[in-house]
């Protein structure tokens, strides 16, 4: 990708989404940015404590966090290539010059604890093209008398490649006898707490099963645990991390290490940004892949190798009704 392509279809996009924020009334501008700005807000005991993040996605994981009813979240991520290492440098434009991945997704709030979505990735593997739909429900809502402790969301995707079906038989195809085998899903118990005003810490234990994997990678049930947090610095920004580890077995891993590359666990980091209805997420990680079913078990780029990209995630959100 070029960057004089790179611009302009930025510039385009920014156009076409302020297009669409200059249609929206301005009482609901004002709503959007008093829930966005919710943990600024006096809490009386026995409410739910608010924004314990303040988007559904921390980086690369979801979040605990719903978006309230009638809500539409219009996300866009980005992952650019690699900054540093055999694939990055000045010759790429330290990365800016690729694109690993990108995803455009909706979300809707059909009430406040109960979130569908779709999306569009382009996908990071040889598995392209990805079609998804989700669901998010929330189950426990952290409260400001510690009645509650702690809040939990149960979340789960549903993700069908387009990609044409590989019908090589070398042990590295990515072949489909049937329409379900392109069925990958994934499901997340969400737990996380907020300390105080503003420090948000997370725990996702996960499960994700993957239908059509390669003889070298046949790990088609995967289990892995996630960890996030959010620091607040100032009333617009803060800081947010996220880190998984899939719990994949040792044979497992060596016969994949041997057949392609070695695999590392996706660590991100970045900035928030708060302005208004939107949320800007700034962040660098060495995932290549944006959704769960690759980024977890498949992420192949080291930290250490300079192997890690600059990426971005653009929330705005709209209200569609009362």
């Amino acid at each position: 990708m070029q960057p004089s392509f790179l611009i302009r279809h930025t510039l385009r996009f920014l156009i076409v989404l302020n297009l669409f924020a200059g249609y929206r009334p301005s009482a609901a501008q004002t709503d959007m940015e008093r829930l966005l700005s919710a943990d600024s807000v006096q809490h009386h005991d026995g409410e739910p404590v608010e924004a314990t993040f303040k988007t559904t996605r921390i980086i690369n994981s979801q979040s605990v966090e719903t978006i309230h009813r009638h809500e539409l979240d219009f996300k866009v991520d980005h992952r650019f290539g690699d900054i540093g290492g055999a694939n990055g440098g000045a010759k790429n434009f330290f990365g800016l010059d690729n694109s690993t991945d990108i995803r455009i997704g909706f979300e809707y709030g059909i009430t406040d604890d109960l979130n569908v979505g779709i999306a569009r990735t382009k996908g990071a593997t040889r598995v392209s093209q990805l079609y998804e739909t989700n669901l998010k429900l929330r189950l426990l809502h952290q409260t400001t008398d510690e009645k509650i402790p702690l809040s939990a969301t149960f979340y789960t995707s549903l993700v069908i490649p387009g990609v044409a079906a590989d019908e090589q038989n070398d042990g590295e195809a990515i072949s489909y006898r049937q329409f379900a085998d392109r069925f990958n899903a994934v499901v997340q118990l969400i737990v996380a707490r907020k300390f105080g005003e503003r420090l948000s810490l997370a725990m996702h234990p996960t499960y994700i099963r993957r239908n059509t994997t390669a003889d070298y990678d046949n790990q088609d049930n995967l289990l892995a645990l996630g960890i996030g947090g959010r620091l607040k610095v100032s009333r617009r920004m803060a800081l947010v991390m996220d880190y998984v580890v899939p719990f994949r077995p040792t044979a497992s891993r060596e016969r994949y290490e041997e057949a392609i590359t070695a695999l590392y666990h996706p660590l991100g980091v970045g900035l928030e940004i708060e302005t208004g209805g939107h949320v800007f997420n700034l962040n660098f990680t060495n995932a290549t892949a944006i959704q769960e079913m690759q980024f977890i078990p498949e992420t192949t780029s080291s930290w250490a190798k300079g192997q890690f990209r600059w990426g971005f995630t653009i929330s705005r959100r709209f209200m569609l009704g009362n």
